[in-house]
């Protein structure tokens, strides 16, 4: 029997993991009755959050919670704030949230947050006041052991300070640090997290090359997205000897077949905010900079962005999906078809998630690691859960990404046939 998605939270994104799951289910003969629980959202919560401007005029936003599964623990996943943010879209973030904690091995649940608003067009004291009025609309259903949001797009560490501040004062007052990860260190932070999911994206990278017998010293990479995990992904890229060729953020792209400075590329935005008019490299649009001839492209910035339109002009040899969802499933099978190797996103961007985990432990425990640790111990997860997905791809003789939700899907199956349904 087909199955309908509700038209609330029907939407691109959601239909693409969908269709992801199902051809996953198909690979590991997943028990039907499992598979259908795994196609909807166990909870979808919607809040109006009025907030006085600084004109001293009341706008109210719409924000989101979508908590999609609990199998495997506490529900865990970003707050958003951006102008698209709909329904749909957080519950297609959520779902992947739930498969990416699935595949890493994490004791996570899946969930995501947002609001409908542009941050960029708030003052400091605006965002303030909606991030603590949203943080009071939904505290009822998160915690520390119930759901942990995180930062997302449009969204960093002060964000999460405000969040955890509001929910500790509505609890009686005293710091409850577990309830939010990607805080400032100074109340509760890791360190190491603020770089992690780029320098997950770096480490599943140096995989993906090892894998296609590359090197990635010397190798060229271009990078969609220069916000926070775009901008460290170029870092440590560069470190390890790549050649950064082109890099983008919502102003456009910069191209130099020579290679970027990346620490001068990073100083000129400290003074501009943006790239554009970056002086020592060429223009080029988001669009081109997906086709740029490179060894490896790492898309960094928003969902959808290579579709059936682009996937036959994509020059790469290697893709590593820093954001969530920036290639469409069906543009996934002409691109394994051309044998680009895509390191998918469930994986591929998982550092940040990692490395909430381990801030949740570490304010769980009141006990903290240095920075090498956190490092350390987020290459071992994120190289074994690449490992695992490789090694079923070669078996099967299957993209990475339907390997890597094969595994996840089959860690929720096995852990939903024990725990059983309630009622019988």
């Amino acid at each position: 029997m087909e199955h309908k998605i509700e038209p609330l939270y029907d939407g691109p994104l959601f239909r693409n993991a969908i269709q992801t799951l199902d051809e996953a289910a198909k690979i590991i003969n997943c028990d039907p009755n499992i598979l259908e629980r795994l196609k909807r959202p166990r909870r979808c919560i919607t809040v109006s959050v009025p907030v006085r401007m600084d004109d001293h005029s009341v706008k109210v936003f719409t924000g989101y919670r979508v908590q999609y599964s609990p199998t495997l623990g506490p529900y865990k996943g970003g707050i958003r704030y951006h102008q698209n943010v709909d329904l749909s879209e957080v519950v297609g973030l959520a779902a992947l949230m739930t498969f990416k904690n699935s595949v890493l091995g994490l004791p996570l649940g899946g969930a995501k947050g947002g609001i409908t608003v542009d941050p960029t067009k708030l003052s400091r004291t605006e965002k303030q006041n909606l991030t603590r009025r949203y943080a009071s609309e939904i505290g009822p259903f998160v915690g520390p052991t119930k759901d942990i949001p995180a930062p997302d797009v449009g969204t960093d560490p002060q964000t999460m300070a405000w969040f955890m501040d509001t929910y500790s004062q509505e609890q009686g007052g005293f710091a409850q640090p577990g309830v939010v990860t990607g805080k400032p260190v100074e109340i509760g932070g890791s360190l190491g997290r603020n770089h992690a999911t780029g320098l997950g994206v770096v480490y599943v990278a140096e995989k993906a090359f090892e894998v296609c017998n590359m090197s990635m010293k010397g190798a060229s990479i271009a990078i969609q997205g220069f916000g926070n995990v775009g901008s460290f992904a170029a870092k440590f890229a560069h470190e390890r000897g790549a050649r950064i060729v082109a890099v983008s953020d919502v102003s456009g792209g910069i191209f130099n077949g020579d290679g970027l400075d990346i620490n001068e590329v990073n100083e000129y935005i400290k003074a501009h905010k943006f790239l554009k008019g970056y002086p020592k490299a060429q223009p080029i649009s988001n669009e081109e900079l997906l086709e740029v001839k490179c060894d490896a492209l790492f898309p960094c910035a928003l969902e959808n962005q290579i579709d059936t339109h682009n996937a036959e002009k994509i020059q790469a040899k290697i893709i590593v999906e820093g954001a969530n969802g920036p290639i469409t499933n069906a543009a996934t099978k002409i691109l394994h078809k051309r044998g680009v190797f895509i390191a998918p996103d469930v994986i591929a961007n998982g550092g940040g998630v990692i490395v909430s985990y381990f801030e949740w432990v570490q304010d769980t425990m009141s006990y903290f690691w240095d920075e090498d640790e956190v490092n350390g111990r987020l290459k071992g997860i994120i190289t074994k859960a690449f490992d695992k997905g490789y090694s079923l791809a070669k078996e099967k003789n299957i993209d990475m990404r339907s390997a890597a939700m094969a595994v996840s899907v089959q860690r929720l199956e096995r852990a939903m046939l024990l725990r059983g349904l309630y009622p019988r």
